[in-house]
């Protein structure tokens, strides 16, 4: 018989060490992590912090984990280290295919290697052309290195074969372009084609260093006994594919209602490859599938605001809702780009509501979810995110919340675009 989890939410919060939470929201310390290294994603959390949470939970019985947002597969990664049944949910299209090449780990390095020495060989022999490229991405390359990636990207279309290997050494090529790229591809993923870096590498040293690191860190990992985490592409607003009470933790962080368009974080390596042509092609290739946190996602054509606002699931912050998207739907007509915020924080946390109805479905009786978490003040109009979230819970069926910063954002002025101080940490979900 399963052990159930039967500590109080306020134990459950003290489990994780207070010298642990100053970091556990950056993707910075995974930089430095084997696996986690293969693909800087950073929407990410600290994969450290991670492995500590399951690590108390696995002291009070058995543990299984669900990670709804998956991303570069952070939590799936944490999990199998420590021995947990976990699953993890991605919507976004280019990310999972990310995320499954990281799970590979496993894979035999000397049969990586030797797949990576063929691709290698084979470019030796072809032409590259970087005619049939779009402008973003020969403005984020010189000719040569960009001549040397298509000689590469040919040689390892020849040589697909769906193996691990060949898995493997895609996700080789894609990790090194922002590497070999000249221009500003920013720590926080956007492209910034106007900026110019001080040193960059070449694409074969970079494509065999890169390869030298990943076949190093599957020897290390070869070394750790695992479990098998399952990666679903699917929505976490449905949760489809994972089992009726299946978690009893579930540690994620779900997109934050700031702007950022999660979509046009890929959208180089997307270019690159030829998945799109071009920014255009987002919505139909990636944000249709993804929580609408970002004022792309959202316009008068596709979003009925009055229709949003009187759905069911808002019901318990109707009356909140409505006040913020009303002073927001005021404020866009005072500044220039006059984004639709109202129908974005509206859409976000319609979108919200789904996800917790889904998580009590897959979710045990009793669980513990923590989602990092951060508010948010859109044209300066402060949104209380944390609270409508944990009201949302409890709306669903989840019993109490509490929430548990880690620090201050938006606290420092300068080029600020408003002065509403803000705040990130965890919002532990019981129930």
């Amino acid at each position: 018989m399963t052990k159930q989890l039967e500590l109080p939410l306020g134990e459950v919060l003290s489990l994780v060490p207070p010298s642990l939470t100053p970091t556990f929201s950056t993707f910075a310390d995974n930089i430095k992590l084997p696996v986690h290294r293969w693909f800087r994603y950073s929407a990410g959390f600290s994969a450290q912090w991670v492995e500590t949470v399951i690590a108390k939970a696995k002291e009070l019985g058995n543990v299984t984990v669900l990670d709804p947002f998956a991303g570069a597969g952070t939590t799936l990664l944490a999990a199998e280290k420590m021995g947990v049944e976990c699953y993890g949910v991605e919507a976004h299209p280019f990310m999972v295919r990310i995320a499954r090449a990281k799970l590979l780990y496993r894979t035999d390095p000397d049969a990586y290697l030797e797949h990576i020495r063929k691709i290698t060989k084979c470019a030796e022999n072809l032409h590259g052309c970087v005619d049939d490229y779009p402008t973003l991405i020969r403005e984020c390359f010189s000719a040569s290195s960009l001549e040397c990636l298509d000689r590469l990207r040919q040689a390892w279309e020849r040589l697909a074969d769906n193996s691990s290997p060949s898995q493997l050494a895609w996700l080789t090529l894609v990790g090194i372009l922002r590497q070999v790229s000249h221009v500003g591809t920013a720590p926080w993923q956007y492209i910034l084609p106007s900026q110019k870096k001080k040193s960059t590498l070449e694409p074969i040293p970079a494509f065999q260093l890169m390869a030298e690191t990943i076949a190093t860190d599957m020897l290390l990992m070869r070394k750790i006994p695992t479990s098998q985490a399952i990666l679903i592409q699917s929505d976490a607003r449905t949760c489809a594919g994972i089992p009726d009470d299946f978690a009893n933790w579930v540690i994620t962080s779900p997109p934050y209602a700031n702007n950022y368009d999660y979509a046009d974080a890929t959208r180089l390596e997307m270019c690159f490859l030829g998945e799109i042509k071009g920014w255009g092609d987002l919505q139909s290739a990636v944000r249709q599938y993804l929580i609408r946190s970002c004022s792309q996602h959202v316009t008068k054509k596709n979003v009925n605001f009055d229709e949003v606002i009187a759905a069911p699931e808002l019901r318990p912050i109707q009356s909140g809702i409505i006040e913020v998207c009303s002073r927001l739907s005021q404020e866009r007509l005072l500044h220039g780009g006059k984004k639709n915020y109202h129908l974005m924080i509206a859409c976000y946390f319609l979108d919200i509501a789904r996800v917790w109805i889904a998580l009590r479905r897959v979710c045990q009786h009793p669980s513990t979810v923590c989602f990092v978490i951060g508010d948010s003040a859109p044209y300066g109009v402060y949104v209380p995110v944390i609270e409508w979230m944990g009201i949302l819970a409890q709306s669903a069926g989840f019993e109490s919340f509490e929430f548990d910063k880690n620090r201050d954002r938006n606290v420092k002025w300068k080029n600020r675009k408003h002065r509403v101080p803000l705040c990130e940490g965890c919002l532990w979900v019981r129930g």
